[in-house]
C-alpha cells in the first residue's frame, strides 16, 4: 500500500482516524463537514483546473500543480489543522523530489478565511518524513486500532459517531 497525503494528514490529526481510514472504514461519505470541504474545494479558484495539472504519482494525488512555477496548491476548509495540512504538502513535495522534480514549494489556501500559507521542505523535514513513513506504516498495519484521543477536535471529525457511539 502506498502512503498517501491523506494518510500523512490523518497521522498528524489522530492515529485512530489514520488506522480506520487505512483499513477501509471510511465515514467521510456521510459527513456534512467533509461535504462542505468538497464544495469549498470545487467552488474556489474555479479557473485552476484549466491552468494547473492534476498529478498522480507514487500513491499521492495532487489536485493542483503549477508545473511552470513548481508549486503545489492545496485547498482546505479551515486553518485549524494547519500543521497537519503543512505536513501533507511537505509529503507531496518530498514525493515529487524523489521523482526528480526539484525546487518545488507549496501553498496552503484557505478561501473561507482569505488566508494563504507557504510551505517549504527542509532537510530536517525530509529526515522527519522518513521517520513518519515508518510510524504511519506501523500504525496502518497494526492489528489493533488505536484508542480515541478524546479532544475537542474530535467533535468535528467524520469518525466521531464511530469512536464515541458507546458514550450515548
Amino acid at each position: 500500500m502506498h502512503i498517501t497525503g491523506t494518510h500523512f494528514n490523518y497521522y498528524m490529526v489522530c492515529h485512530r482516524k489514520l488506522w480506520l481510514f487505512a483499513n477501509n472504514i471510511q465515514m467521510e461519505h456521510s459527513s456534512d463537514l467533509v461535504y462542505e470541504g468538497k464544495l469549498i474545494h470545487e467552488s474556489s479558484y474555479q479557473q485552476r483546473s484549466s491552468k494547473y495539472e492534476e498529478i498522480a504519482i507514487d500513491g499521492i494525488k495532487i489536485d493542483y500543480y503549477d508545473a511552470k512555477n513548481k508549486v503545489v496548491h492545496e485547498i482546505k476548509k479551515s486553518s485549524k489543522l494547519l500543521e497537519s495540512h503543512a505536513w501533507q504538502v511537505k509529503y507531496y513535495i518530498y514525493v515529487l523530489e524523489l521523482n526528480g522534480i526539484e525546487g518545488v514549494t507549496g501553498l496552503l489556501e484557505y478561501p473561507k478565511e482569505h488566508k494563504t500559507e507557504e510551505v517549504f521542505l527542509s532537510i530536517p523535514d525530509k529526515e522527519r518524513i522518513v521517520e513518519l513513513l515508518e510510524e504511519i506504516d506501523k500504525i496502518i498495519h497494526s492489528d489493533i486500532c488505536p484508542k480515541a484521543i478524546n479532544q475537542p477536535k474530535c467533535k468535528k471529525c467524520s469518525y466521531y459517531d464511530f469512536c464515541y457511539s458507546d458514550e450515548f
